[in-house]
């Protein structure tokens, strides 16, 4: 079953924006654990995160606390 990327959504635009301008993030999980980089890309599910000692991260976005932007 295929879902249906929301482009039009406030949160999945902003996103966008942090991708579009290669902004840092700092992503707190749901686990506690907090991860500082950039978002590469996004889809319906995910986001990949590239951090610059630890590589690239596959997130599902069901394991987002928040995220944290300036």
């Amino acid at each position: 079953m295929s879902q249906e990327f929301a482009s039009g959504v406030p949160s999945v635009r902003q996103v966008q924006n942090l991708i579009r301008d290669k902004a840092s993030v700092e992503v707190k999980l749901i686990t506690g654990d907090v991860l500082v980089g950039r978002v590469l890309w996004q889809d319906p599910q995910c986001i990949c995160l590239e951090t610059e000692t630890q590589g690239k991260h596959q997130i599902w976005k069901q394991a987002i606390g928040f995220l944290k932007y300036s």
